[in-house]
Protein backbone atom coordinates (compact mmCIF):
# COMPACT_ATOMS: atom_id res chain seq x y z
CA UNK A 1 0.00 0.00 0.00
CA UNK A 2 1.39 3.40 -1.01
CA UNK A 3 0.59 6.74 1.39
CA UNK A 4 -1.13 9.38 -0.31
CA UNK A 5 1.32 12.09 0.73
CA UNK A 6 4.08 9.74 -1.20
CA UNK A 7 1.69 9.51 -4.70
CA UNK A 8 1.41 13.18 -4.44
CA UNK A 9 5.53 13.48 -4.40
CA UNK A 10 5.33 11.53 -7.26
CA UNK A 11 3.20 13.47 -8.96
CA UNK A 12 0.06 11.69 -9.00
CA UNK A 13 -3.11 14.19 -8.25
CA UNK A 14 -5.76 12.33 -5.33
CA UNK A 15 -9.29 12.56 -6.34
CA UNK A 16 -11.78 11.54 -4.11
CA UNK A 17 -15.50 10.94 -5.11
CA UNK A 18 -18.41 13.23 -3.13
CA UNK A 19 -20.28 11.03 -0.52
CA UNK A 20 -22.61 8.91 -1.86
CA UNK A 21 -20.92 8.43 -5.48
CA UNK A 22 -18.64 5.52 -6.38
CA UNK A 23 -17.33 4.14 -9.67
CA UNK A 24 -20.48 1.72 -9.81
CA UNK A 25 -22.88 4.45 -9.04
CA UNK A 26 -21.39 6.13 -12.21
CA UNK A 27 -21.23 3.19 -14.53
CA UNK A 28 -17.81 3.62 -14.84
CA UNK A 29 -16.00 0.04 -16.76
CA UNK A 30 -12.37 1.82 -17.14
CA UNK A 31 -13.57 2.44 -21.29
CA UNK A 32 -14.39 6.26 -20.01
CA UNK A 33 -12.23 9.10 -21.30
CA UNK A 34 -11.44 11.20 -17.95
CA UNK A 35 -10.88 15.01 -17.81
CA UNK A 36 -9.74 16.88 -15.00
CA UNK A 37 -10.84 20.60 -15.40
CA UNK A 38 -9.38 23.45 -13.79
CA UNK A 39 -5.51 22.06 -14.03
CA UNK A 40 -4.02 25.33 -15.68
CA UNK A 41 -5.05 27.16 -12.08
CA UNK A 42 -3.21 27.17 -8.92
CA UNK A 43 -4.56 24.28 -6.79
CA UNK A 44 -5.13 24.86 -2.98
CA UNK A 45 -5.69 21.80 -0.49
CA UNK A 46 -8.56 20.48 -0.55
CA UNK A 47 -10.61 22.45 -3.40
CA UNK A 48 -13.57 20.72 -4.80
CA UNK A 49 -12.81 19.67 -9.21
CA UNK A 50 -14.70 19.14 -11.78
CA UNK A 51 -14.73 16.25 -13.90
CA UNK A 52 -15.55 15.34 -17.25
CA UNK A 53 -16.29 12.00 -17.96
CA UNK A 54 -17.57 10.96 -21.79
CA UNK A 55 -18.56 7.02 -21.69
CA UNK A 56 -17.64 5.31 -24.85
CA UNK A 57 -21.32 5.15 -25.92
CA UNK A 58 -21.60 9.42 -26.14
CA UNK A 59 -22.64 10.39 -23.25
CA UNK A 60 -21.12 12.40 -21.27
CA UNK A 61 -21.44 13.91 -17.92
CA UNK A 62 -19.58 16.33 -15.42
CA UNK A 63 -19.11 15.28 -11.74
CA UNK A 64 -17.28 17.24 -8.63
CA UNK A 65 -14.57 15.94 -6.93
CA UNK A 66 -12.42 16.20 -3.84
CA UNK A 67 -8.82 16.58 -4.46
CA UNK A 68 -6.99 15.00 -1.78
CA UNK A 69 -3.60 17.15 -1.76
CA UNK A 70 -3.93 18.22 2.03
CA UNK A 71 -1.84 20.76 2.93
CA UNK A 72 0.25 23.72 1.40
CA UNK A 73 3.37 21.03 1.63
CA UNK A 74 2.02 19.18 -1.05
CA UNK A 75 1.71 21.49 -3.57
CA UNK A 76 5.02 22.11 -3.36
CA UNK A 77 5.71 18.68 -4.79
Amino acid sequence: RIHRSNLVGMGVLPLQFEKGTSRASLGLDGSEIVTILGLDEEITPRQNMQVKIQHADGRGEFITVLCRIDTENEIDY
